[in-house]
């Protein structure tokens, strides 16, 4: 037997012997766990609005909103099958409400987004306060709020929802509890939360100190108004077009401790340069049309449709018509843990 043989006999008889004292060689998975690279198992992916929209709505015909709790159809990245995931650290889902339905009340340690896709009527219910919600708008569950959804209106109500669970199940630390009824009182007139805080003032006093933003609804009608006025005077980024981000207005930070939440405008015939950052982000097509280059994969993009760019891949835009844009990313937990970087254009400069 060679020398060299011999070594491997001996490594091998020691991992069998530490194994049983519940260790293991770090030197065999080092190169592994720490890589030159960001390196992720998801993968791109494009749901494409009017391929999945009749499953979403025929999920109404399986089982009650009262049943399900929450009746999603997850999005699984193809990457990620059976973890229930998007990304590594992000879960998203289509979430279907129909005329006269209450989705429990109930509140948990995920921090929630929701975005409408389709239907007007329905509402989400934070902490006593009812936001009514249509196509476009970006509704917030903050961790621990307790929060319901319901529908007055005549027709199917779909919205996307993104949560951190990946980020809670990382750290152990999932809570989850049922209101004593169905639906929480209401407490507070709509748009309470948007009096208070949503006109770049707050309530004279101590600063509440949640970590997420306080005013939990951002109507589509408002911030699509912002980048019209802001399209005629503004530099666009080679990168982003026109790019906005959602903000806490008591810190100027994201919306969430852990999710950050963004808005683009791309005019017509705009494409951008490549780009790629270590933020995992899930887009949905708001308005317009156009085509996302993810990787070495080509989407083409009508309203509606959903897209994933994992962690560290790049990404460039091409707007067929003008094309708005919604996106949320973990981009908020990265930046408190200084981790995150990007990279822009083809120069490989990293930031």
């Amino acid at each position: 037997m060679s020398k060299a043989s011999q070594q491997i006999d001996v490594r091998e008889k020691f991992y069998q012997d530490i194994d049983g004292y519940n260790m293991a060689p770090l030197w065999e998975v080092y190169r592994t766990l720490i890589t030159p690279s960001p390196r992720t198992p998801a993968v791109p992916h494009c749901w494409h609005y009017d391929d999945v929209r009749d499953w979403v709505l025929r999920a109404g015909d399986v089982i009650s909103a009262r049943e399900a709790e929450r009746r999603v159809l997850v999005l699984e990245n193809p990457g990620l099958r059976g973890q229930t995931r998007i990304t590594n650290s992000l879960y998203a889902g289509l979430q279907l409400i129909l005329p006269g339905e209450v989705a429990p009340s109930h509140r948990h340690s995920q921090s929630a987004l929701r975005f409408i896709i389709e239907g007007a009527g329905a509402y989400t219910a934070v902490d006593g306060e009812r936001a009514y919600m249509a196509r476009g708008d970006l509704i917030l569950t903050p961790p621990m709020t307790w929060h319901d959804h319901g529908s007055h209106g005549k027709g199917p109500t779909v919205w996307l929802d993104g949560l951190d669970i990946p980020i809670i199940q990382t750290f152990d630390a999932s809570f989850l509890e049922g209101f004593p009824e169905e639906s929480q009182p209401s407490t507070r007139l709509p748009g309470d939360s948007h009096a208070r805080y949503g006109r770049n003032m707050r309530p004279f006093g101590a600063a509440p100190k949640n970590a997420s933003s306080p005013v939990f609804s951002y109507p589509y009608a408002d911030y699509r108004e912002a980048l019209e006025k802001m399209r005629v005077q503004e530099d666009w980024d080679s990168c982003h077009g026109l790019k906005m981000t959602f903000i806490n207005p008591q810190t100027g930070g994201p919306v969430m401790p852990t999710i950050a939440a963004f808005v683009q405008l791309l005019p017509k015939a705009f494409s951008t340069s490549p780009y790629r950052s270590t933020d995992g982000t899930i887009y949905t097509v708001v308005d317009g049309e156009g085509r996302a280059r993810v990787g070495d994969k080509d989407f083409q993009l009508t309203p509606s449709d959903i897209f994933v760019v994992p962690s560290w891949c790049s990404l460039q835009l091409e707007a067929k018509e003008d094309l708005v844009l919604f996106s949320f990313s973990d981009r908020s937990a990265q930046e408190k843990l200084c981790l995150w970087r990007e990279q822009r254009g083809d120069d490989g400069d990293t930031l």
